[in-house]
């Protein structure tokens, strides 16, 4: 069978063109405390990311993604709050600074394993 490759250049799938926004937000109009985030350029492994740790918040009551189509490079996040503090637009907030400080540990502690096996090879 025949290959048809895309004319679309790789890139295209994850950079962001030079007037293109990174994130959105649309609050829902019929359900309280709700709204949902369009990321762009992004896919799983970013919704997932953010379900799970926006799940983590108790004042979160509904967190989901979901890739709208498989050529389209954007992913929905959809967050209900149980209150109205704090707002989706703060509890997505919260989770990505805490996410940032996970990845910051984890960053810390891979170049310290590192440093100490190259130490450890020295010796």
């Amino acid at each position: 069978g025949a290959f048809i490759a895309s004319s679309a250049s790789t890139n295209e799938s994850y950079l962001l063109e030079e007037d293109e926004v990174a994130a959105s937000y649309a609050k829902d109009e019929k359900i309280l405390n709700a709204g949902t985030f369009t990321i762009h350029k992004q896919d799983h492994t970013l919704g997932n990311l953010l379900r799970m740790q926006l799940l983590r918040d108790s004042r979160v009551r509904f967190a989901g993604y979901q890739m709208p189509h498989p050529l389209e490079h954007r992913c929905l996040v959809k967050v209900q709050t149980t209150g109205r503090t704090p707002s989706p637009i703060e509890a997505m907030k919260a989770a990505i600074e805490d996410l940032e400080k996970e990845f910051e540990e984890i960053d810390r502690g891979f170049r310290e394993q590192v440093e100490d096996f190259a130490a450890a090879q020295r010796d």
